[in-house]
């Protein structure tokens, strides 16, 4: 049994990230950027907008230096997300992962900076289904601060130690830092991040298994 499979065996609650980890949702952010874009004159290109995925929409707002309209922005990126679920799609054996985590008796979470709607949309349309959720929302303070995962522990009392989170960004490395919990890299998602420990890498989530 290789160190990964051992390390899971205590864990009590595997959390997620979304975007990059379980999804590959891509081509629906670069078509909802340029929609976004186009109507309220932004001339930032998608690829500066994607340099900063993971944090709350209106941080990466705030880190590409946008500072007005803030709301029909955010409302505009939405409709056309939403509109373009379709764009979105599962990576390969996610599903099963999430499923054959619960029938070991895991529980399983996810934290993701997409707002609620657009995540229960594009849970709904994959079939995934988590013990608890922790979504991007208003006056929440979101990554890399830990208070939402450290939410996601409370809610289903589970210990730090017994804990670990999967994520592909800097950002969540820096909110499982934060919060002191284990992390796992999914190598194969959007980030390339500085993580030492090659044992907690991951190349696909069938390693989860």
């Amino acid at each position: 049994m290789d160190y990964l499979k051992k390390f899971l065996i205590k864990k009590k609650v595997i959390i997620f990230d979304l975007d990059g980890v379980l999804i590959n949702s891509k081509n629906n952010m670069d078509i909802s950027w340029s929609y976004t874009s186009k109507k309220n004159y932004i001339n930032t290109p998608f690829s500066h907008y994607f340099k900063f995925i993971g944090l709350p929409f209106k941080e990466i707002l705030n880190c590409l230096k946008i500072k007005k309209n803030l709301i029909k922005i955010k409302k505009d990126y939405d409709k056309a997300s939403l509109k373009n679920l379709h764009k979105i799609k599962s990576y390969s054996k996610s599903l099963e992962v999430l499923d054959g985590l619960k029938n070991k008796g895991k529980k399983i979470a996810l934290l993701t900076s997409k707002d609620t709607k657009r995540s229960k949309a594009v849970l709904k349309k994959l079939n995934f289904k988590f013990d608890y959720i922790e979504c991007g929302k208003k006056n929440v303070k979101g990554k890399p601060d830990p208070y939402q995962l450290l939410q996601i522990l409370k809610k289903l009392k589970v210990k730090r130690k017994n804990a670990v989170y999967v994520g592909d960004m800097h950002y969540d490395l820096l909110t499982a830092k934060n919060a002191k919990v284990d992390f796992i890299y999914a190598t194969y998602g959007y980030g390339k991040i500085k993580f030492n420990k090659k044992k907690m890498r991951i190349k696909s989530i069938s390693q989860l298994l």
